[in-house]
């Protein structure tokens, strides 16, 4: 087992805690690097939906997982970053300036979204935050001289410094290297005053306010940044599906987000990969799964929201620290092995939300 023994504060906020990370962390950059030679061309497919998954995902972590703050239609964020994006690039709009005007309006409507948090919440921000969802999908399907109502909108290749990207292959490297620069800004976000002071909402608002954090620019800003990186997942989004209608932004879009967050691990960045992947794969499961069941049961229409409904219910009462929780558990377990104790992982109470995520 490795121990590590911090002598400076420096140790404790490194992105990299030792030698043996940054050794797994290059290998998995370099299978990444490698992987359109690697992938087939639906599978590769699948992996930039995991990418775009993982930042929308980021943001929502941000929110839910780091600032307490309860939403239900980030959907919602999804939805404008997307149409943002493909009016501007089909109006002629650089590709990296439709990208960052479709992450500044996602942040502008967060704000304006943020400020109910001011004065609701729990369960009672998440029915603020899906009623927001269905206006916004409503507006969508309204505006048809802009989004093209339920007809829908093509949108056009993304083109970057003149090159038109109309490959999986060249698109994934954008939707990298979009997905790394997210991860390590919310990563330094994560450890620096705006970040602590967003744990420390989500432990206690009353103690984090008898500290000196103001709650209302510490709220609206994380919801401000949950939202512009649901609107950088949503541009990315457009670019892939080449096709937006508002349907695509309902309320089950929102509830997939959040079970992904809620599977992933709530509290993790490693979490939202996790989740990201179970979000992908948990369709294809499914589908496999059908051949197995009487036609009956998997020839049903809801079958697919049943078993999300059963998943999200099972996490939360057996494993509420989601995949990576359980990763962690099996990684402590093979590094004791075999000097563990029986009931090492038993679920203990704990005080403050921050003592169940070490």
């Amino acid at each position: 087992m490795r121990f590590l023994f911090k002598t400076a504060y420096e140790q404790d906020i490194r992105l990299v805690k030792h030698g043996g990370q940054a050794f797994w962390y290059g290998m998995l950059g370099l299978v990444l690097l490698a992987a359109p030679w690697l992938l087939s061309e639906y599978l590769l497919a699948q992996l930039i939906f995991v990418l775009i998954y993982a930042v929308v995902g980021l943001g929502l972590m941000l929110l839910a997982g780091f600032t307490g703050q309860f939403s239900i239609g980030h959907a919602a964020f999804l939805g404008v970053g997307a149409y943002t994006q493909a009016v501007l690039v089909g109006a002629g709009w650089p590709f990296l300036v439709s990208l960052a005007c479709a992450a500044l309006l996602s942040a502008a409507v967060g704000i304006v979204i943020g400020l109910p948090s001011l004065r609701v919440k729990g369960i009672y921000l998440g029915i603020a935050t899906l009623a927001f969802g269905f206006i916004v999908e409503e507006g969508l399907a309204r505006w048809e001289s802009v989004t093209g109502g339920n007809a829908g909108m093509h949108v056009k290749a993304p083109s970057l410094l003149g090159w038109t990207l109309s490959s999986n292959e060249q698109f994934y490297f954008v939707c990298l290297a979009v997905t790394v620069l997210c991860t390590f800004g919310m990563l330094n976000l994560l450890r620096s005053p705006t970040g602590r002071a967003f744990v420390a909402i989500r432990d206690s608002e009353i103690s984090a306010q008898s500290m000196g954090i103001h709650l209302a620019r510490c709220k609206t800003t994380s919801f401000a940044l949950s939202a512009a990186l649901a609107g950088i997942g949503g541009a990315l989004y457009a670019h892939q599906i080449k096709f937006l209608s508002p349907d695509q932004f309902s309320i089950i879009q929102s509830i997939d987000l959040l079970l992904m967050v809620v599977v992933g691990g709530l509290g993790s960045v490693h979490g939202v990969f996790f989740g990201a992947l179970f979000l992908i794969a948990m369709p294809q499961l499914i589908a496999v799964g059908k051949d197995w069941l009487p036609e009956s049961v998997g020839q049903s229409p809801g079958l697919q929201a049943v078993v999300y409904g059963v998943v999200l219910v099972a996490f939360v009462m057996f494993e509420p620290m989601g995949l990576y929780g359980r990763w962690l558990k099996i990684r402590t377990y093979l590094q004791l092995f075999p000097f563990y104790r029986a009931g090492m992982f038993r679920r203990q109470k704990s005080f403050q939300k921050s003592d169940r995520l070490k």
